[in-house]
């Protein structure tokens, strides 16, 4: 596929039961919020910033 180019994808691997109040609404502005949820995202400064935000709860499973 020739449209991955720049994009990320992340898996929610542990809840955001718990956590900050900013931290579950970056979990959900991700597209995440539930256990082993995926998403593929464009690769920005934005996403990486929110990434990094919540890296406890998250994996980066590929980046192209």
């Amino acid at each position: 596929m020739a449209d991955k180019k720049g994009t990320v994808t992340v898996r929610q691997t542990r809840s955001g039961l718990g956590r900050k109040k900013d931290q579950q609404g970056t979990l959900i502005g991700l597209g995440l919020g539930k256990l082993n949820r995926t998403r593929t995202l464009e690769d920005t400064p934005a996403v990486r910033g929110m990434i990094d935000k919540v890296k406890h709860l998250v994996v980066v499973v590929d980046q192209v």
